[in-house]
């Protein structure tokens, strides 16, 4: 009898968790044939947080948690780098896997490459075309250098094919991130949030914002607030903050601003399963989050993008995303276009987001495993 497969899963900030929560599972049923260690790298660490999304997610606890904190890019990425190396040669997994485009997504690709052990990449070839941002530098460096690369929409492998990828190591799989939202969207459903905020019944917004293009520069992030504000004149408007952006409202001085808006209301971050809650009976959501451009796709909530350009364009022809940019006056006209009823509703989910791409992936490690042998 052949020994299980041993897997490497690396998880860096709190989305990887929503992701590899399905992989793992689907990896888990059969432990016949893979023996999984998970990697927590620590790039964005909260004990509280990151226990409730382990928790709500049902996620194994990490095996290994790196704790290298937060940092610039470069200092972030070598200290990952640095650890994560030390955990191959003790450990000699014979695949690693990495999602998504973190800073600890191409750290321990670049690892684990160097030192010869075959490297996953699940929601590959995503493409912004702006080189300007960070994650997209991490994205088409990771999928450069990845043994397999588990694709989530169609315009993944377009873009691997025009990059020159093979086509034997990309694989069309569906997306991981709604087989989580699948499988908790009942569970997020007897969460107690709205009641706790007073929003049951009511009409209101979300806003997630964290994108450094838009909360680092004081002018960009001054003119979203003043749009969300004469947004939050008709309904309210829920704002949890992330912690990068509470920093900004700070240092840039928008607090009073913020505070002042009667509608606009600042809240502490939350665990999943309330914010999946939260989004499913908004009437709209305004965000800069990939991740959350594909949820409001699959919940059929109308969701305005605050950026010229999104990696996941599967949202804007078959979902209900807006790319809006940072124009006040086009934000504030989309919105009520949205609140009126006139966005588009999509008919089906867009292919393959059918809570079953976890298990694809299982099924193509195994076959790949066994070219291998």
């Amino acid at each position: 009898m052949t020994d299980p497969l041993e897997v490497l899963v690396v998880a860096g900030a709190r989305p990887n968790f929503i992701k590899i929560a399905s992989l793992v599972d689907a990896l888990d049923a059969h432990p016949d044939r893979f023996a999984v260690s998970i990697v927590h790298t620590g790039q964005h660490y909260d004990e509280t947080l990151s226990r409730v999304f382990f928790d709500e997610l049902e996620i194994p606890r990490p095996d290994i948690n790196l704790e290298v904190g937060s940092g610039s890019h470069a200092r972030q990425t070598a200290r990952i780098m640095t650890a994560f190396e030390s955990v191959l040669e003790q450990r000699r997994p014979e695949l690693v896997v990495v999602v998504g485009d973190v800073n600890s997504t191409v750290a321990c690709a670049l690892v684990a490459t160097k030192l010869g052990v075959p490297v996953a990449h699940v929601e590959a070839g995503l493409r912004s075309f702006d080189r300007t941002m960070p994650e997209e530098i991490n994205r088409v460096v990771t999928d450069a250098i990845s043994d397999l690369l588990f694709v989530s929409e169609p315009s993944g492998m377009d873009n691997l094919a025009r990059e020159g990828i093979p086509r034997e190591r990309t694989h069309f799989v569906g997306n991981v991130m709604i087989d989580t939202l699948l499988k908790h969207r009942d569970r997020a459903a007897g969460s107690s949030i709205l009641a706790d905020l007073g929003l049951a019944g009511e009409r209101y917004a979300v806003l997630t914002v964290h994108r450094p293009g838009n909360v680092d520069s004081a002018e960009t992030f001054g003119r979203l607030v003043g749009a969300v504000v004469e947004i939050a004149r008709d309904l309210p408007v829920i704002f949890p903050v992330h912690p990068r952006t509470l920093d900004r409202i700070r240092e840039t001085g928008l607090r009073d601003g913020l505070e002042s808006s009667r509608g606009l209301r600042t809240i502490s971050p939350l665990g999943y399963l309330d914010f999946l809650a939260l989004q499913s009976a908004a009437a709209l959501v305004l965000t800069d989050s990939g991740g959350i451009q594909e949820e409001t796709t699959a919940l059929g909530v109308p969701c305005l993008t605050l950026r010229e350009n999104t990696e996941r364009p599967v949202t804007v022809t078959h979902g209900t995303n807006v790319l809006v940019g940072t124009d006040p006056g086009r934000i504030v006209s989309e919105a009520t276009r949205a609140l009126s009823g006139e966005s588009k509703r999509p008919e089906s989910p867009p292919q393959l987001w059918d809570g079953k791409a976890g298990h694809r992936i299982a099924t193509i490690l195994e076959q790949w495993r066994t070219r291998r042998a």
